[in-house]
Protein backbone atom coordinates (compact mmCIF):
# COMPACT_ATOMS: atom_id res chain seq x y z
CA UNK A 1 0.00 0.00 0.00
CA UNK A 2 1.35 3.37 -0.96
CA UNK A 3 0.14 6.52 0.74
CA UNK A 4 -2.91 4.71 2.08
CA UNK A 5 -4.11 3.71 -1.39
CA UNK A 6 -5.02 0.14 -2.28
CA UNK A 7 -2.53 -1.60 -4.53
CA UNK A 8 -3.69 -3.10 -7.80
CA UNK A 9 -1.98 -6.35 -8.66
CA UNK A 10 -0.78 -6.90 -12.23
CA UNK A 11 -3.24 -9.80 -12.57
CA UNK A 12 -6.17 -7.57 -11.57
CA UNK A 13 -4.95 -4.83 -13.91
CA UNK A 14 -4.88 -7.31 -16.80
CA UNK A 15 -8.42 -8.49 -15.97
CA UNK A 16 -9.65 -4.90 -15.95
CA UNK A 17 -8.02 -4.33 -19.31
CA UNK A 18 -9.59 -7.48 -20.73
CA UNK A 19 -12.98 -6.27 -19.56
CA UNK A 20 -12.80 -2.62 -20.55
CA UNK A 21 -10.32 -2.42 -23.47
CA UNK A 22 -13.03 -3.15 -26.06
CA UNK A 23 -14.90 -0.06 -24.85
CA UNK A 24 -11.98 2.27 -25.49
CA UNK A 25 -12.51 4.41 -28.53
CA UNK A 26 -10.19 3.74 -31.46
CA UNK A 27 -8.27 6.50 -33.14
CA UNK A 28 -5.15 8.51 -32.54
CA UNK A 29 -5.40 10.28 -29.20
CA UNK A 30 -3.63 13.56 -28.67
CA UNK A 31 -0.17 13.17 -27.22
CA UNK A 32 -0.13 14.24 -23.59
CA UNK A 33 2.55 16.89 -23.13
CA UNK A 34 3.40 15.47 -19.70
CA UNK A 35 5.17 12.61 -21.51
CA UNK A 36 7.98 15.04 -22.32
CA UNK A 37 8.73 15.20 -18.58
CA UNK A 38 9.76 11.54 -18.51
CA UNK A 39 13.21 10.15 -19.16
CA UNK A 40 13.54 7.39 -21.74
CA UNK A 41 13.80 4.77 -18.98
CA UNK A 42 10.76 6.13 -17.13
CA UNK A 43 8.85 5.94 -20.40
CA UNK A 44 9.89 2.28 -20.83
CA UNK A 45 8.80 1.46 -17.28
CA UNK A 46 5.47 3.23 -17.84
CA UNK A 47 4.75 1.13 -20.93
CA UNK A 48 5.72 -2.13 -19.22
CA UNK A 49 3.53 -1.37 -16.18
CA UNK A 50 0.66 -0.43 -18.49
CA UNK A 51 0.95 -3.87 -20.06
CA UNK A 52 0.26 -5.33 -16.62
CA UNK A 53 3.78 -6.41 -15.67
CA UNK A 54 4.78 -6.56 -12.02
CA UNK A 55 7.83 -4.67 -10.79
CA UNK A 56 9.79 -7.93 -10.84
CA UNK A 57 8.71 -8.63 -14.42
CA UNK A 58 9.62 -5.11 -15.53
CA UNK A 59 13.01 -5.49 -13.86
CA UNK A 60 13.63 -8.71 -15.78
CA UNK A 61 12.41 -7.28 -19.09
CA UNK A 62 14.51 -4.12 -18.81
CA UNK A 63 17.52 -5.72 -17.07
CA UNK A 64 17.15 -3.56 -13.97
CA UNK A 65 17.04 -4.16 -10.24
CA UNK A 66 13.52 -4.27 -8.85
CA UNK A 67 14.35 -1.33 -6.56
CA UNK A 68 15.33 0.69 -9.63
CA UNK A 69 11.98 -0.10 -11.26
CA UNK A 70 10.21 1.07 -8.09
CA UNK A 71 12.20 4.31 -8.19
CA UNK A 72 11.36 4.92 -11.85
CA UNK A 73 7.68 4.13 -11.26
CA UNK A 74 7.58 6.53 -8.29
CA UNK A 75 9.02 9.26 -10.49
CA UNK A 76 6.49 8.48 -13.25
CA UNK A 77 3.65 8.81 -10.73
CA UNK A 78 5.04 12.09 -9.44
CA UNK A 79 5.78 13.65 -12.84
CA UNK A 80 2.45 12.65 -14.37
CA UNK A 81 0.40 13.48 -11.27
CA UNK A 82 -0.94 9.94 -10.95
CA UNK A 83 -1.93 8.13 -7.74
CA UNK A 84 -1.35 4.47 -8.46
CA UNK A 85 -0.73 1.70 -11.01
CA UNK A 86 -4.36 1.75 -12.11
CA UNK A 87 -4.03 5.39 -13.13
CA UNK A 88 -0.77 4.56 -14.93
CA UNK A 89 -2.65 2.01 -17.04
CA UNK A 90 -5.48 4.43 -17.82
CA UNK A 91 -3.02 7.19 -18.70
CA UNK A 92 -1.05 4.91 -21.02
CA UNK A 93 -4.19 3.89 -22.91
CA UNK A 94 -5.67 7.37 -23.07
CA UNK A 95 -2.40 8.88 -24.29
CA UNK A 96 -1.99 6.21 -26.98
CA UNK A 97 1.18 4.69 -25.54
CA UNK A 98 -0.57 1.35 -25.27
CA UNK A 99 -3.35 0.15 -27.52
CA UNK A 100 -5.95 -2.52 -26.87
CA UNK A 101 -5.06 -5.84 -28.41
CA UNK A 102 -6.55 -9.29 -28.55
CA UNK A 103 -6.13 -10.87 -25.13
Amino acid sequence: MAAGEAALSPRVARRLLERFAPQLTPGAPERDERLALLTAREHEVLVQVAHGLSNADVATALHLAEATVKTHLSRVLLKLGLRDRAQVVVFAYESGLVRPSAF
